[in-house]
């Protein structure tokens, strides 16, 4: 470095990444000359928070201003530059062009050192009429004011949201809160396409329960507009058509990495900028963090695009305090946690889900377990579902998923803590967690996953997918025959269909009646959610029956699609 002439940090891109790595860089260096160069008016704000003052839950539009320009000029003395695009790198004379927005004007600028932030954006779809003046992505604060000006005009009555992720979720819970008819169309199966099937489903079940009409399997092939470019109706997949006033697009982002490519910068497997352990691209001088990097995936220790607020933040604070002093911590493995609240019911995941590991070729197992957020004798304890996927051999956590009411986030953020550090089901198990009767049980949801999944590693038990076929099977249903009758088992084959069948037997009653059974064919127990089940499992194992427990009983099994009584997508 120069000793005479004060180290120039310039950093493309505001919000999570860019604004972190900005502030961490002048904590770091007082001398340091740092530039921030923001495309849009604003630099830093609540992007997450978007769609809660669509909503009004956030009626304040300031309270989403995280840091205006001059707040960060004030106190961390950088000099921001909104509405200035960088619109390419000439790496060999380190320096950066830039475009005004308000002159269109061009001017280049030196760097020593250069971050890029980014970010992505909204996939649009190439339709006709997707860029009618109703036709909108949340992204930024500008976005949030046309789609809530349509949301506050008393004549809006219908919107469409299209995709079901995270984004999707959000804005469908916020719309219909507004008093708003509103559709969600989604191209899978399932909503929260990240999950598995079963998992996603308490969240269509309240979707459709708060009066949202639900479309699934469907994409959207056509816009029909009027002639004031405003979109009236829209046309999906399967012939059919929606009025609407409004279309919010949640399809997806794009990672904004044309400035890398053009300078050269290598591109990683996944589509992101490649970067080492410390943020820095194949061009050590250049950092890139947020939505347009590539991070180190914990389950898998594979680079690849990780797009959350989390990983943005601490990347960007890894990298600003690298770039002005040359060194830094690494930046830990990624995990993917995310949180969603949908109306009265919530999801949240880390890691892998059992459907993402067999897409990726990752040997791994699951249990399911069914529980409430605290002791159950305590007034207002709500029932949550919680899936851990692990390491048969090793028992070492890949992911979880749970869903349900209060204390998911809580029951996430364990597991979470503990695949940092890579922890295993057993060691998961014997976690110190705080306890008393309004917070929590004496063995905690987590522990109950963690305990199944030793008793599989250990040979104790072996589960039963949810999803499993069961034809050919020797079903034995542990519940009264009171629970069997409002609730049948899905996708259970009859006894006229199967050699084996489907036998009632309440779990009290069944080292009296084992005799009923037979002992030399494959056996599957069910419950309700699957604790009577690791009983019987017990029982009928160690009378020399070859048996499964059904994961997560009838509670699970019951929200996977089949197509009929043995057969199943």
């Amino acid at each position: 470095m120069n000793a005479t002439k004060p180290l120039t940090i310039v950093i493309v891109g505001g919000v999570a990444g860019g604004a972190s790595a900005a502030t961490r860089a002048r904590r770091m260096n007082e001398n340091a000359e740092i530039i921030l160069l923001e495309k849009d008016p604003d630099v830093s704000f609540a992007n997450c928070g978007l769609p809660y003052h669509i909503g009004e839950e956030i009626p304040n539009r300031d309270s989403l201003l995280v840091a205006t320009p001059e707040f960060l000029r004030r106190r961390f003395r950088l000099d921001v530059r909104t509405r200035h695009e960088a619109v390419s790198i000439d790496r060999q004379n380190k320096r950066v062009e830039v475009r005004c927005g308000e002159t269109s004007g061009i001017t280049w600028i030196d760097y020593d050192k250069l971050i890029l932030a980014p970010g992505a954006s909204p996939i649009r779809p190439n339709l006709d009429g997707a860029d009618a003046e109703n036709v909108l992505s949340l992204r930024n604060l500008n976005d949030t004011d046309r789609i809530k000006a349509i949301v506050d005009d008393k004549q809006t009555k219908n919107a469409v949201v299209v995709g079901a992720g995270y984004i999707g979720l959000e804005m469908v819970e916020q719309l219909a809160q507004r008093g708003l008819n509103t559709t969600l169309v989604e191209l899978q199966p399932q909503v929260l396409p990240l999950l598995d099937p079963e998992m996603a489903r308490p969240i269509a079940d309240e979707i459709e329960a708060k009066g949202v009409s639900l479309l699934l399997g469907r994409s959207v092939t056509g816009l029909v507009t009027d002639g004031n470019n405003q979109v009236t109706e829209v046309s999906l997949s399967d012939g059919s058509t929606i009025p609407t006033d409004l279309v919010v697009m949640g399809i997806g982002v794009q990672p904004n990495i044309q400035l890398a490519v053009d300078a050269g910068l290598e591109i990683g497997v996944t589509g992101g900028i490649a970067t080492n352990d410390f943020m820095q691209t194949s061009d050590p001088d250049i950092y890139a963090v947020g939505d347009a990097a590539e991070y180190r995936f914990g389950p898998t220790g594979k680079r690849m695009r990780v797009s959350l607020a989390g990983p943005a933040n601490r990347a960007g604070r890894l990298a600003g305090q690298h770039a002005a002093t040359g060194q830094s911590d690494p930046m830990p493995t990624v995990q993917g946690t995310s949180v969603v609240r949908v109306f009265g019911v919530s999801a949240a995941m880390t890691g892998l889900s059992r459907a993402m590991a067999k897409r990726m070729g990752v040997d791994a197992a699951s249990v399911t377990i069914v529980a409430k957020n605290h002791a159950g004798y305590y007034p207002g304890a709500e029932v949550m579902t919680l899936k851990l996927v692990y390491q048969a051999e090793t028992g070492k956590i890949l992911g979880a998923q749970a869903v349900g009411g209060a204390g998911v986030d809580k029951r996430i953020d364990v597991i979470a803590t503990a695949m940092q550090f890579e922890g295993t089901a057993r060691q998961l198990s014997g976690v110190d967690l705080s306890y008393a009767p309004p917070f929590g049980s004496a063995k905690d949801p987590v522990h109950m996953a963690a305990f199944a999944a030793c008793n599989q590693i250990d040979g104790i038990e072996t589960f039963c997918d949810s999803d499993a076929n069961l034809a050919g099977k020797q079903v034995v249903d542990v519940r009264t025959a009171g629970e069997i009758e409002r609730t049948p088992l899905a996708g259970s084959p009859l006894s006229s269909e199967s050699e084996a069948g489907v036998f009632a037997i309440p779990v009290d009653e069944l080292r009296e009646r084992i005799g009923e059974l037979d002992p030399s064919l494959p056996t599957v127990v069910s419950c309700a959610v699957g604790v009577r089940g690791h009983i019987a499992a017990r029982i009928l194992k160690q009378h020399g029956f070859t048996v499964a427990n059904l994961s997560g009983g009838a509670t699970v099994r019951n929200r996977v699609n089949f197509v009929s009584s043995n057969e199943h997508p």
